[in-house]
């Protein structure tokens, strides 16, 4: 197609054709899953599954792709679908509005996928589902916290067990830990090592309401979500 020309003339055929033939799910569509999902698509990933149970809300604007004016409401999944048909009317973008939990993820056969792409927010559902992706054919991709995060250049790429600095990382150690479930295989992830320290006001909000949000900007979001997005190229590129 025309619009991968640039790639092709850098990848070359062969490489744009597995491109072509991948395979992809994505959990989350969010401030890194939306910008992993525009990547991978710009990029030749023609069969892409997305999976997300949110609507757009005005908070999503700042740093999700598919947030804006005029889709605040919409289901994110479609909002993300429509966009990406834009991009190539003849992807193939199955969509799932859900939560990938205990409850549903039997429903999810990640052995038909060759990647996995995990940017969950839950650590319950993010633990479940690396468990299950690690024990599947597919080659899990993860993404650990990138909110409270403002510099750049401490994105980085480790395996999971080597990751250091994250506090969502070490949380999600310490959950494997205790539950003596582990992942069946090791598997990269995007991190940061930057610790940002909170305003005084917004720790004594934080103590007071452990559910609220934390804080996060779309540079941040969108190189976790482009970094994702070129680990599986490069994987697909290194195929033999």
């Amino acid at each position: 197609m025309e619009f991968l020309q640039r790639a092709q003339l850098l990848l070359g055929d062969d490489v744009m054709e597995r491109v072509a033939q991948q395979r992809v799910i994505v959990f989350g569509c969010g401030g890194v899953g939306s910008w992993c999902i525009e990547a991978l698509v710009r990029s030749g990933i023609r069969q892409i599954t997305l999976v997300d149970f949110d609507r757009v809300a005005p908070s999503n604007i700042n740093r999700q792709l598919m947030a804006t004016q005029e889709t605040v409401g919409q289901v994110k999944v479609e909002a993300m679908r429509d966009h990406l048909l834009t991009i190539n009317p003849e992807a193939e973008i199955i969509i799932r509005n859900e939560t990938y939990c205990a409850d549903s993820a039997d429903c999810f056969p990640l052995d038909e996928y060759d990647y996995v792409i995990d940017a969950i927010d839950s650590l319950a559902d993010k633990q479940l589902l690396i468990e299950r992706a690690t024990r599947s054919k597919a080659v899990l991709f993860s993404s650990m916290g990138a909110a409270l995060k403002v510099d750049p250049t401490r994105v980085q790429v480790a395996e999971f067990w080597k990751v250091k600095g994250c506090p969502l990382a070490r949380a999600l150690r310490q959950r494997f830990k205790k539950s003596k479930t582990f992942p069946a295989r090791k598997f990269q992830c995007v991190f940061s090592d930057e610790v940002v320290l909170r305003r005084e006001g917004e720790k004594e909000r934080r103590s007071k309401e452990d559910s609220t949000p934390n804080g996060s900007l779309v540079h941040i979001t969108a190189i976790f979500g482009f970094t994702l997005a070129g680990l599986v190229l490069t994987a697909v590129k290194n195929k033999a």
